[in-house]
């Protein structure tokens, strides 16, 4: 790799470790699937099974929110800025974030009449909405990793690559943090799964082993109940 003392890259080592974002993507290419398959498996008229469901559908969205924030805050300006020749692949990055948010918009106003109601014909206009944000997400994870990853390797710093994911953590509720780190951990290889808890605070560590496994795996169980092998 070249040396490039303006953005403080000069190693390979010292590169960002873009790969974890590859396995967070992961999580949303996972509940976004999960999520239709969910609501459209709650029996008419059983709110209660509605609310659960929805109370997960709506921890997604402010999940996936945190996450493209942190990018539009963090990662498109310093690529303007450093990439220039590759602009329009960061255009795109953001044309495609207000594309999945005119998704979640038509998710959301669909979310609430279906709880109310756990109706059959709300519950298919929902899982309809999140068919069409799961398609527009998946052209905008495949195209991140595949063309934009390498850019963030090339043009940032590990301290400013390690704040993308700092930010978006701090969006998330104390309390549901330790299923956030469920979530990542669920589909992690051993490797994935050192370099992420490596991360975490050593009372965080403690906390996952003592308390967090379990209440993930609950809380998977509950919300998972009518799936296969769940």
């Amino acid at each position: 790799m070249s040396v490039n003392s303006s953005h403080g890259v000069s190693s390979t080592a010292e590169r960002p470790h873009t790969h974890e974002m590859v396995v967070v993507h992961r999580v949303f290419r996972r509940e976004s699937a999960t999520l239709p398959v969910l609501v459209r498996a709650v029996p008419e008229g059983d709110t209660a099974r509605a609310a659960r469901i929805a109370g997960a559908l709506r921890d997604y969205v402010m999940g996936l929110h945190h996450h493209h924030h942190a990018e539009d805050e963090l990662i498109w300006p310093l690529l303007r800025s450093r990439a220039p020749h590759d602009d329009e692949r960061t255009g795109r990055m953001q044309a495609q974030h207000a594309e999945i948010d005119r998704t979640l918009t038509t998710v959301t106003e669909w979310l609430p009449v279906w709880e109310r109601s756990a109706d059959p014909i709300s519950g298919e206009e929902l899982a309809l909405a999140l068919d069409a944000h799961r398609a527009a997400l998946l052209v905008h994870l495949d195209e991140e990793e595949r063309s934009v990853l390498p850019l963030v390797a090339e043009h940032l710093t590990v301290p400013e690559w390690d704040l993308v994911g700092e930010r978006g953590m701090e969006g998330i509720p104390k309390n549901k943090r330790m299923l956030a780190l469920g979530a990542i951990l669920e589909e992690a290889t051993p490797e994935e799964q050192a370099y992420f808890l490596g991360r975490v605070p050593l009372i965080g560590r403690l906390l996952w082993r003592a308390l967090g496994r379990r209440q993930y795996a609950a809380y998977r169980r509950a919300v998972r109940a009518p799936l296969a092998g769940e």
